[in-house]
């Protein structure tokens, strides 16, 4: 088996080559990416990398991958300079990374739970890899249910494997759009409109919530409901992050850097910070 490396931080960037390039929607590309001498990057679920293209700056993407997966896969959204030139790449060319940094998702808190994932929009990406964990190790989980909702059917991510777990006994999977179209036959509205699909046992459940910021308070009050006790509430905040290393303070809140302290918070510690929320 090939080597783990870790890059450390505050490292220049290193050479990873596209091997592989999957448009999952008019906005979104998958990059599949080998890193020097085969090696693979060590990571946990929800943790990202700082990418990288010379001329034309660095951001943070969020791995989308599973920590046990061969292959490094990042999800890009086109949307600035640095991302359309990405976009622009082909197999065979490359870019910097370098990471990966922040907390990833304590996997150990899942053990012998059961588990309540919540995605929105572009949140399915860092959750993949959580994802990913669980149905690898999927004999030390208890219930699984998903729940996803995208602005449109066209917006909705990975939709091949959204079909396996639509299909799937291992997981309870409901999914949601804004808006439908004359094809959709599924549920419309918000993604709060799936939690009357779910009925947990509150006590050994663990709520994961990835998406945008106005998407969390809503979420956050539907698990409180459903009895889903405070600390047993998780989610990720990525949110203004730019260096990766709590240097240039655009993730700051309330002297939280969300890129050093998180992108993983428990809910105890953020629900008094207007800003988290």
């Amino acid at each position: 088996m090939n080597d783990f490396v870790k890059f450390e931080m505050g490292f220049l960037p290193v050479e990873a080559k596209i091997t592989k390039i999957i448009q999952t929607t008019a906005y979104e590309k998958i990059f599949t990416l080998k890193l020097p001498e085969n090696k693979r990057l060590k990571y946990l679920p929800c943790q990202f990398v700082m990418v990288s293209v010379f001329g034309f700056g660095e951001a943070p993407i969020s791995i989308c991958s599973g920590p046990d997966d061969q292959e490094l896969e990042l999800c890009v959204r086109r949307v600035g300079t640095l991302t359309t030139k990405l976009h622009k790449l082909q197999v065979g060319d490359s870019f910097g990374i370098r990471g990966p940094y922040g907390n990833g998702f304590p996997t150990e808190v899942l053990q012998g739970k059961d588990l309540l994932f919540v995605a929105g929009g572009l949140g399915l990406a860092p959750l993949r890899s959580l994802i990913r964990y669980v149905f690898k190790h999927r004999e030390n989980f208890g219930r699984f249910t998903l729940l996803y909702g995208a602005k449109k059917t066209q917006d909705r991510l990975f939709v091949d494997e959204i079909e396996l777990w639509e299909n799937s006994n291992e997981v309870d999977f409901y999914q949601t759009v804004d808006v439908s179209d004359e094809k959709w036959e599924g549920n419309v509205g918000l993604i709060t409109s799936l939690f009357k699909f779910v009925e947990p046992k509150p006590e050994k459940t663990i709520g994961v919530i990835v998406g945008p910021p106005v998407m969390y308070k809503f979420v956050i009050r539907e698990m409180l409901k459903k009895q889903i006790p405070v600390p047993q509430i998780f989610m990720s905040l990525e949110r203004r992050m730019r260096c990766g290393l709590g240097k240039c303070g655009h993730c700051q809140m309330n002297g939280i850097y969300v890129c050093q302290e998180g992108p993983v918070f428990n809910y105890n510690e953020v629900k008094d910070l207007k800003e988290a929320l």
